[in-house]
């Protein structure tokens, strides 16, 4: 039974809740009138108490006890239903879908579900979890800041935190019966992915001053359109010099190598000339000290973060050239191939696109040869045609 007390001149509420001794401080003074309140309070809790429906945060919203016992009565919740809580089912959810994944999508599933699904609903049962409750978190993903620059998340991060989310509930949904609550949420629209490749005669400047044991690193970078995670995880192995192949087929992510970002990414890039000389001149600066192409001192992989801020920007800004990440190269790569007039489908399997249509959509505006909207490439096709006509009627 639910009694009153005093302390320090205020009244406390002392009474039981889910098994654990309860004690409140009120803002009532200690007196006759305030304890006749109390008492009404009191029985009130107590009547909702027996037939469940008491919040405790509804009485108490200052207690520090409100996650402890929103958390018991999910528990409890789940216990009756058989639904588990969001953390017990994404936990196990996480183990069978490993088997799925290449390593590096493990590590991005895994650092959402940690910094943010498990914060926002872990201690929920599954089936309880509401679509405004998913739209209330998707909007405040859009507050949230990083880096130094403390700028909002873009679209496309937020989209692919979400894309987790869904596959859990879904996946839960099928498994114990209940409705889906991500039904009819679409995908924020996404900005356009920024690019922003270098010219012929930049990417010639870059090669001319950048340092000696790193030309061939940028070299074959610019030329053969590699992600960052591959060069760097390149090894010998996988460089095949006498057919004037590379073998894409590992990546290093986060120090430690593994399989490529996708299953389409795996894919044998041809040399060109200039490609092949310059493996032939890392193989002499390599001089057969580490399994990988291009490494550190130590023969250890390289540390992109630490080249970026040693190698990469210093020559940018020593050229004055606009600061740009190093991951550009493949998108100057790609451009420079289009603009030369490859083979679109040549240039997709290059760069790992399984179709050339990703090609025509980002690079597409950086290739006015190809992509003219003038007529005038049309109007040339019927001149020669006419000139054939003229050369055949005589």
């Amino acid at each position: 039974m639910a009694t009153i007390r005093e302390r320090s001149g205020k009244l406390i509420a002392d009474f039981r809740y889910m098994g654990i001794r309860c004690r409140e401080t009120t803002n009532l003074e200690d007196n006759a009138y305030n304890r006749r309140v109390l008492k009404k309070r009191l029985e009130q809790i107590e009547a909702e108490i027996t037939l469940g429906t008491f919040e405790y945060e509804k009485y108490f919203p200052k207690s520090k006890r409100i996650e402890e016992f929103k958390e018991k009565r999910s528990q409890q919740i789940a216990v009756q239903t058989k639904v588990p809580l969001f953390k017990e089912f994404t936990a196990l959810w996480f183990k069978q879908k490993q088997i799925e994944w290449r390593t590096s999508y493990q590590q991005k599933v895994s650092i959402v579900i940690k910094n943010y699904l498990i914060p926002a609903f872990g201690n929920q049962v599954m089936s309880k979890i509401k679509k405004s409750d998913l739209l209330n978190f998707r909007a405040s993903l859009g507050k949230v800041t990083h880096g130094k620059d403390q700028t909002s998340l873009k679209a496309s991060r937020i989209n692919q935190i979400m894309t987790p989310l869904r596959m859990i509930l879904n996946d839960a949904a099928e498994r114990y019966e209940f409705e889906s609550p991500y039904k009819n949420i679409s995908n924020l629209k996404e900005s356009k992915i920024e690019v922003t490749p270098f010219s012929l005669g930049e990417v010639q400047a870059i090669l001319t001053t950048v340092r000696d044991d790193f030309k061939p690193y940028y070299t074959v970078r610019f030329f053969t359109g590699m992600r960052t995670s591959e060069i760097d995880g390149l090894r010998w192995n996988n460089v095949n010099l006498q057919r004037r192949e590379i073998y894409i087929r590992e990546a290093l992510v986060n120090g430690e190598l593994g399989g490529t970002k996708t299953y389409g990414s795996d894919r044998t890039i041809n040399m060109s000339e200039r490609v092949y000389q310059a493996f032939m001149q890392q193989k002499s600066l390599n001089n057969g000290k580490s399994d990988f192409v291009f490494c550190n001192r130590d023969g250890g992989p390289l540390d992109y973060r630490l080249i970026n801020k040693r190698v990469w920007h210093p020559i940018l800004r020593y050229l004055g050239l606009k600061s740009r990440r190093a991951y550009q190269t493949r998108h100057t790569a790609a451009t420079l191939w289009l603009s030369a007039g490859e083979n679109p489908e040549w240039i997709a399997k290059q760069l790992g696109h399984s179709t050339t249509e990703m090609l025509f959509r980002v690079y597409s505006r950086y290739v006015p040869n190809i992509t003219r909207q003038d007529g005038s490439a049309f109007e040339a096709m019927l001149n020669k045609l006419n000139q054939e006509e003229t050369v055949y009627e005589q």
